[in-house]
């Protein structure tokens, strides 16, 4: 469990206790209560998902690096003597 869910879950116990604490009521806490358990986990499963999104993104760049020496297009034949048939024109 991350960090950030563990103080989601914290939050979600100690904000009812405080409200029944300084005079809120039980319904209002328990309401309270409910509304934060719902948000952490609709947080909680959009934080997952960016993170897999994030993880695939990343395999597929990986996936697709060829290298240091292993050019492809312009400039992948240096070296190569070029005729003057093949030379650039200006």
């Amino acid at each position: 469990m991350s960090d950030v869910v563990r103080w989601a879950a914290f939050s979600c116990v100690l904000v009812p206790v405080v409200l029944v604490v300084y005079g809120g009521s039980l319904a209002g806490a328990a309401g309270a209560a409910l509304g934060l358990v719902a948000v952490t986990g609709v947080c909680r499963v959009l934080l997952r998902q960016s993170e897999r999104g994030a993880a695939r993104l990343l395999a597929e760049q990986n996936k697709g690096h060829r290298g240091r020496h292993s050019r492809t297009g312009v400039g992948a034949h240096r070296g190569t003597r070029q005729s003057a048939d093949s030379a650039p024109v200006d």
